[in-house]
């Protein structure tokens, strides 16, 4: 078994893309089969190096490790060698028709209440007119003539598929300036290196009777790959997940402190009949059922995912961490907070909160109180009994309880509703720090 994941270095790595690089490597790993990067970067105009770094630097961080690296602009020898192939069979043809000329015919089709697909004026193009477009300065771009009927297909999501390719326009593979597009180069890539399943988003669907036809004209078996078609990912309303959404981007995730264990954990399981719960990936990828995932479109939720990377903070140890918390934050500041933070890049604040300055917020009407809370506290050194001594004495001497008691204290304290334990907080803050606070915010 093998599977690839094969990315455009055209821009960053989005939910949507690392679902699917998910999908390829965990099912590789479940089955002892083989996880191949193909970087697809035949369109040097669009294609950056920045971009196959980032790629890289994201799927590491994720920890899918590749065992085969392919670059397809290393490969054009072997498209070009196929490109011939087809040519001479007869099911690549050449074709002059402009942008223009294309466009015309699609409308008259519509007009005429027929499919917009290509009419293959082209191919009852005689070697006289061909010669003569040529002579005009014309160059030909090359498309692939389709077979008649359907390429069906047993999904392992979908179940029974097929495409009827008499339903579409004979693709074009080679534009008029040489480059082999993708639909070609993947088919040439799968067939050669090896790649027995092949794992993508629901839009390839087309693509995949397509590449079928084409895999069997270049001498493959009919059921030479087996293929697993993945529903889309669709944003929280119902719309479609937008590329152009940056919070989405696995850079913007690492860099708001998500845990890849939290990410992993989601990917793999939105949309199938597992809930998501936190674990390695080692343990997605032991329990990974591609029969699992639903045939419907599963709905991204950041609020999901932000619950669950929660519960991965608070089982995760501090050595884990301590690199990226903030300088001098140890053990007992960890513990402290983890349990109430969703992105560890919210540590900051509490440690700002902790060991930092804050300006608590204005509370109208609660000086008095405040002033008593300030009278009250107990005198250092503090531990974690502070606390508990503290409000034993000022229920004592203001008769508050419950929430009139606690929240005004969290809020000149912390300048928060709501967050860690005080009485965990109050130890690190200290008591200059703490009665600072209060007598600020005593003032109003």
């Amino acid at each position: 078994m093998k599977l690839r994941f094969a990315p455009s270095p055209t821009g960053y790595l989005h939910v949507g893309n690392a679902r699917l690089a998910i999908a390829n490597a965990l099912f590789a790993r479940r089955h002892g089969g083989q996880f191949m990067l193909r970087i697809d970067d035949t369109d040097l105009s669009r294609g950056k190096p920045e971009y196959e770094t980032a790629i890289q630097t994201d799927l590491k961080w994720l920890g899918l490790h590749w065992d085969e690296f392919v670059h397809q602009s290393h490969r054009l020898d072997r498209y070009a060698l196929a490109i011939e192939k087809l040519k001479a069979s007869g099911r690549l043809y050449p074709c002059f028709e402009s942008e223009v000329e294309l466009a015309a015919k699609r409308e008259a089709r519509l007009r005429a209440r027929k499919p917009p697909i290509y009419d293959r004026a082209m191919l009852r193009m005689t070697p006289e007119q061909r010669a003569q477009a040529e002579a005009n300065g014309k160059v030909p771009y090359w498309r692939f003539k389709l077979s008649d009927g359907a390429k069906g297909w047993h999904d392992l999501v979908m179940g029974s598929s097929s495409v009827k390719l008499t339903a579409i326009s004979d693709p074009v593979l080679v534009r008029a300036d040489g480059t082999v597009l993708y639909t070609l180069a993947s088919v040439v890539d799968d067939m050669e290196l090896g790649i027995t399943h092949v794992v993508r988003g629901e839009d390839h669907v087309t693509n995949t009777g397509v590449q079928l036809d084409i895999a069997e004209a270049l001498g493959a078996k009919p059921d030479r790959f087996r293929f697993a078609h993945l529903p889309l990912l669709l944003d929280q309303g119902g719309g479609k997940l937008s590329k152009r959404f940056d919070a989405l981007s696995l850079k913007s995730l690492r860099q708001d402190g998500m845990e890849a264990d939290s990410v992993v954990a989601y990917l793999s399981r939105i949309g199938s009949s597992e809930d998501p719960h936190p674990m390695s990936v080692a343990e997605a990828a032991e329990t990974y059922d591609l029969a699992h995932v639903s045939k419907s479109a599963a709905r991204f939720d950041m609020g999901q995912l932000l619950a669950l990377n929660r519960h991965v903070l608070q089982a995760t140890p501090f050595e884990a961490v301590r690199d990226r918390l903030p300088e001098g934050a140890d053990a007992t500041f960890w513990d402290a907070i983890r349990g109430n933070v969703d992105l560890l890049a919210e540590a900051r604040h509490w440690w700002d909160v902790t060991h930092g300055d804050i300006t608590p917020p204005v509370q109208d009407g609660e000086g008095a109180f405040l002033a008593q809370a300030l009278e009250t506290l107990p005198p250092a050194p503090w531990d974690g009994q502070t606390w508990s001594t503290w409000i034993a004495a000022l229920k004592d001497v203001s008769g508050r309880k419950g929430r009139v008691l606690f929240r005004p204290l969290r809020l000149a304290l912390t300048a928060e509703e709501s967050g860690p334990e005080l009485h965990a907080l109050l130890p690190l803050m200290g008591r200059d720090r703490t009665a600072g606070r209060l007598a600020v915010a005593a003032r109003g």
